[in-house]
Formats: structure tokens, sequence, C-alpha cells
């Protein structure tokens, strides 16, 4: 594995400490805390118990749900037998609706949340940088993303970033190989969101599996001119992230989507266009997925009726 380079680094630096307003271990810049360099820390991986079961205890489960819980997100995890889309969707499910555990026989099922998803400062948002995961195949090299996001200990977000002379398709492809089943395929199941970025390009997203010609770049005013703290700042609010997974995302076909910006800010305007009772039409011009409520996806050049 290669040492980080000195632009890199000072890249990498700038982007905790806007996510966490440094390396203290509290909460602070834009609502995370340092989790740390887990570059030499044995047994990293895509769900961190030791950061789950806390706060699943403050949520007031009892032990022996928690523990069925934890044991039962792990297992979805785990990608056994089934391709990285499959799983990641299957675990989709299960962040997002929650699962039922039953406390004890005969006991009526207690349904185990795993994120808060109507309020972001309720989670434990952590971000622990080189993050070094075992390739699936041990002859393979071990991969280590630059950082990591986790929410209630589980890795929701995989960043890359490179320095300014190197283009952001370099820290695409690299995102692209580890999602190889060969390396670390397997860490990918619960990641929703992945991004690559450097200062000149500024942060492209997207979802697992994505090819390079389609990973997205945000797009909203701001009066921040450095282009990659922008898009950090803009993308990374713990709300922001929340909602773009909760809300905008959709699994079609074999194909895991998530929404460009315009329909981001489309769904937003029709959203309380909707709530004063007022009507209009959205009009689409490029082809993408389009889903918040009863919108649905359209086609290319196409306009919504709400």
């Amino acid at each position: 594995m290669s040492k980080i380079g000195e632009a890199e680094r000072k890249a990498q630096n700038r982007v905790i400490d806007l996510l966490c307003g440094g390396k203290s271990g509290t909460p602070g810049g834009l609502g995370w805390r340092y989790l740390g360099d887990w570059q030499k820390r044995e047994g990293n991986a895509n769900i961190e118990p030791s950061l789950l079961r806390p706060w699943l205890e403050a949520r007031g489960y009892a032990p022996e749900v928690i523990t069925q819980a934890i044991t039962r997100l792990e297992r979805e995890a785990r990608m056994e037998g089934t391709k990285l889309y499959e799983a990641n969707q299957s675990f989709y499910d299960m962040l997002r609706y929650g699962v039922a555990i039953a406390p004890g026989l005969g006991e009526a099922p207690v349904t185990v949340r795993f994120v808060d998803w109507g309020n972001a400062g309720a989670n434990d948002l952590g971000v622990a940088e080189e993050v070094s995961i075992k390739g699936k195949d041990a002859k393979a090299w071990n991969k280590r993303p630059d950082l990591v996001l986790y929410v209630n200990g589980i890795a929701l977000g995989v960043v890359e970033l490179k320095k300014s002379t190197v283009g952001v398709g370099e820290g695409i492809r690299q995102t692209l190989d580890n999602q190889r089943p060969e390396f670390i395929q397997h860490f990918f199941t619960t990641v929703q969101i992945t991004f690559a970025g450097n200062d000149s390009e500024g942060l492209r997203y997207a979802s697992i599996k994505t090819p390079q010609p389609y990973w997205l770049a945000w797009k909203e005013e701001s009066e921040i001119s450095a282009r990659l703290d922008r898009d950090v700042i803009q993308m990374m609010a713990p709300t922001r992230f929340l909602e773009l997974i909760h809300d905008f995302t959709l699994f079609d076909a074999g194909i895991k989507k998530i929404a460009r910006p315009n329909q981001y800010f489309a769904v937003q305007a029709a959203q309380e266009r909707v709530g004063t009772r007022e009507g209009g039409i959205i009009w689409q011009p490029e082809f993408g997925t389009l889903r918040s409520g009863s919108a649905s996806t359209a086609a290319p050049g196409s306009a919504l009726r709400i």
C-alpha cells in the first residue's frame, strides 16, 4: 500500500476539520466526530458493534434484543452467495425499516431501528481515516479507504481524496477497484454513497458499482469558493447525507441509483408547492432517478405534474 502524499494529507486533514472540527474525538464541525486513524487497527469492518451497541442501549433496547439485532445486521452484511447489488439492497431495507426482534419466547416482536432518520443529530456520527480492510483474496493487497463515514457504527459513506494535480477520475477508479470481488467488495454491502474528490474538481458521488462516466457533481449555490470544501459542506452535512440515502436512493432492475442535484431540488420545490396546495410541472431534460414520496422516475425530456 502506498503512503499518503503530503498534498493529499493536507486535503484529508482539512476535510476532517470540516466534518469533525478537529481530531478531539468529540462532535464538531458539521456534527461528526473523529474516530481515529485505523490503518493499524485490527478487525476494521463495515459494522462496528462497539459503536452500534452503546447507541442502541441509549435508545432503550434490552441487551438481549440488541445482541440479536446486531447478529441479524452482521449476517445481512456478509454477502454470502449473493452479488453486491443484492446484498446491498437487502441491507438497505433492513437499515431503512429496521428489524423485528422477539425478546423472548411468545413475546411480541420489537422493531429495532439502526438509524434515526428523522433527527440526524440523534445519531452517533463518526469519521475514521485510513481504514485498512483485508482483501477477500488472500493473495490480494489489503485496501485502505481514505475516509469512512460511520453512522452508529455502520459504514454508510466512503471517500477517496487525491491531490489537485491528480484527476478525480483516479479516485473513482480506485473506489471501483475496491468493489471488485478479489479486493474489499464485502466492505461495500453497507455503503450507500461513495465519494471521490480533490481541491481542483471538488467531489463526485455515486452509488455502489456505478461506472465512472455516471458519477455526479453536486451543483448548489454557495459563497464558498473552494470547490472541495463547498461540496463537503453541502453533501456531508448529516441531515443532507441521511436524506439522500433515505429519500433519494433507488434500486432499479439491478442498478442502484441516487438523485442528481436538479432532481433533489425539484423534489424540495414540489414538496413546498404541495404543502401550500399548489400544483405545477417539473421538466426533467436529463435521464435519472427522481423519487420522493409519490414522485417516480421520468423518461428523458419528460414532465412530471404535481
